[in-house]
């Protein structure tokens, strides 16, 4: 029998992709990408010559079985994404529980994920956090934040530049405008990018500029 393995891909720098990832896609016997056009990069930048086929969320439940059947007859396989960890915030948890159930040996190998940096230098404590990602995007945000009110763990969120500042406007409205928190952007690029204050401080920055890129907010957890 063949097994599955999770291979995480850089956030953004391409020098951070392991040996070990490296030579795993060159060996499995396919590679099931989020977006083949964006891994097609990356297999072309270390010389990757292996076979890819889509895996993203509007095909997971078709193809999760169909990939356990390949491993079950003896086909060893490799799941990435376009970016980070196999299954944080993004498709993954539908295959890994499919091949689990089928008894099928899960390999997940250690790498990229973005909250791990934005978390360590947000400068707010990071010994217990809890990791939200994305919040609904329309019905459910604000009761979400609503129960997370108490939280004293520092959070982690992603959000998009299209919802940063509302993101910011609800949080300071239910956290409170004086909440410490963290904004990261670009991680690992060029123009990577970690602003820290109040709530209330980076919504007032983040209204005046044009927004880009993808964002880590680390919001801290309530006082005691």
């Amino acid at each position: 029998m063949g097994k599955l393995i999770l291979v995480p891909t850089p956030i953004g720098n391409m020098g951070d992709m392991t040996f070990r990832a490296v030579e795993i896609l060159k060996t499995v016997d396919g590679i099931l990408a989020e977006d083949t056009r964006k891994t097609g990069i990356l297999l072309n930048h270390y010389n990757i010559k292996n076979k890819l086929q889509a895996y993203h969320q509007y095909n997971e439940h078709r193809v999760s079985n169909e990939t356990a059947g390949r491993i079950l007859r003896g086909k060893t396989l490799a799941l990435v994404t376009n970016a980070g960890t196999p299954g944080i915030s993004d498709p993954g948890f539908l295959l890994v529980k499919t091949c689990i159930d089928q008894n099928i040996e899960v390999e997940c190998l250690p790498g990229a994920a973005a909250f791990i940096p934005a978390l360590v230098k947000s400068g707010l404590p990071c010994d217990r956090f809890v990791f939200e990602g994305f919040l609904p995007h329309r019905k459910g945000r604000k009761k979400r934040l609503n129960e997370l009110s108490g939280e004293r763990r520092t959070m982690i969120f992603y959000e998009s530049p299209y919802r940063l500042t509302r993101f910011l406007e609800e949080c300071g409205e239910i956290l409170g405008t004086e909440r410490r928190a963290s904004v990261s952007r670009e991680l690992t690029k060029i123009y990577e990018e970690t602003l820290r204050g109040t709530l209330g401080e980076l919504l007032q920055y983040f209204r005046g500029i044009k927004i880009k890129g993808e964002f880590v907010i680390i919001v801290s957890g309530q006082l005691c």
